[in-house]
């Protein structure tokens, strides 16, 4: 089994009787259904219906609901969760600063405490809540092969999972185009959320005009953020990549015209084949 400590996540505790209650009438995810054993992905929307942060949310027995949650953004959700408490019976704080969030994959997940599967595709592994002090021991204890974050990166990319700030923009783009709808992100059976309107009517629509797929490339990866072109029209941006894998965010109507009439798709000057993610079950071009 492969480890990574992820430095890129941080955690919000929301603790109190009325906390999954509190929380459930924000995010995408009915977060009545956590426990323990079965966290759910969700995400925290603007009214306008765009991702202002995405989250794993996890029950801790000692901590209420645990935020796995970008680090960068952890300040500012908890800033937002306060503005939305009023009076709910809830407490609210930010301990990314004394914990962290550990990657396992390639094996069995260990039967430890805070240790839970990832909810978006079974083939990412699992992910363990630890605290910062205690790294060490928890690398004795899981006699797993302890390795660089930017691994697990090769290994999420290669899956073909979204990462927001790299493969879409926070405030900027909708869940279906982050794909949260095919990594169970969004329950469409719940209750209101803020932006639900806006997801439900995306929803009805039958498609998404726009969303991340897979790509592949040989030899030199292309910059992230550059334009991905048919001929020479821009059909969207490329987020993340590594190892002749990647992921870029594309409007699958020109997509689709680019396939039809044999026209290569490109990234910085380099050949690009759009692939659709494995785990995905929306319509992609060129599918009969």
């Amino acid at each position: 089994m492969r480890a990574a400590l992820l430095p890129d996540r941080g955690l919000i505790s929301v603790e109190g009787a009325e906390a999954k209650r509190f929380l459930n009438g924000l995010l995408t995810a009915d977060i009545g259904k956590v426990t323990p054993d079965a966290p759910r992905f969700a995400a925290l929307l603007s009214p306008q219906g765009k991702i202002l942060v995405d989250c794993i949310a996890i029950e801790a027995p000692d901590h209420g609901i645990l935020l796995d949650c970008p680090k960068t953004l952890a300040p500012g959700l908890a800033e937002r969760l306060a503005f939305y408490k009023l009076r709910a019976a809830v407490t609210i704080e930010d301990l990314s600063a004394t914990h962290g969030v550990v990657a396992l994959w390639d094996g069995a997940a260990p039967d430890l405490a805070l240790a839970y599967p990832d909810p978006r595709v079974p083939a990412l592994g699992a992910r363990m809540i630890v605290a910062l002090d205690e790294v060490p021991e928890l690398v004795r204890e899981l006699k797993a092969d302890f390795v660089d974050a930017a691994l697990y990166e090769q290994h999420r990319i290669a899956l073909g999972v979204p990462r927001g700030g790299l493969d879409f923009i926070y405030g900027d783009a909708f869940p279906h185009e982050a794909d949260m709808d095919q990594l169970n992100g969004v329950d469409f059976d719940k209750g209101c959320y803020v932006g639900q309107e806006v997801v439900s009517r995306m929803e009805h629509r039958g498609h998404a005009r726009t969303r991340i797929v897979c790509v592949r490339y040989e030899g030199f990866a292309p910059e992230s953020g550059i334009p991905v072109l048919a001929g020479e029209k821009q059909i969207g941006h490329l987020g993340s990549t590594a190892h002749g894998n990647g992921l870029a965010l594309l409007r699958l109507d020109r997509l689709a015209e680019a396939l039809a009439a044999g026209v290569p798709l490109t990234a910085g000057g380099i050949a690009l084949q759009a692939v659709k993610p494995r785990w995905a079950n929306f319509a992609f071009p060129g599918e009969q």
